[in-house]
């Protein structure tokens, strides 16, 4: 999972708001201002019968400021990625 739900800076991290893009998914502000200090993003992909997954989870980030439910509370009532 991406540590990036429980995050501070989640909200406005260059990064993640590149993770973001990656997974088609609606970013949480269109103009990111904070940029992370050594994200480690893992990247897996699977091939399928019909086709290709990718899953992109930043693992680790000397910038991470442990704020628990943080992408939650932005998103109230949405289900938190995974």
């Amino acid at each position: 999972m991406c540590i990036c739900v429980n995050c501070h800076y989640v909200d406005r991290c260059t990064t993640y708001h590149a993770v973001e893009a990656l997974h088609g998914q609606p970013h949480l502000t269109d103009s990111p201002s904070f940029e992370a200090v050594n994200p480690t993003v893992n990247a897996n992909i699977r091939m399928l019968d019909d086709g290709v997954e990718q899953e992109f989870d930043v693992v680790g980030c000397d910038s991470f400021v442990q704020e628990q439910g943080k992408w939650a509370k932005l998103r109230p009532g949405e289900l938190v990625p995974t």
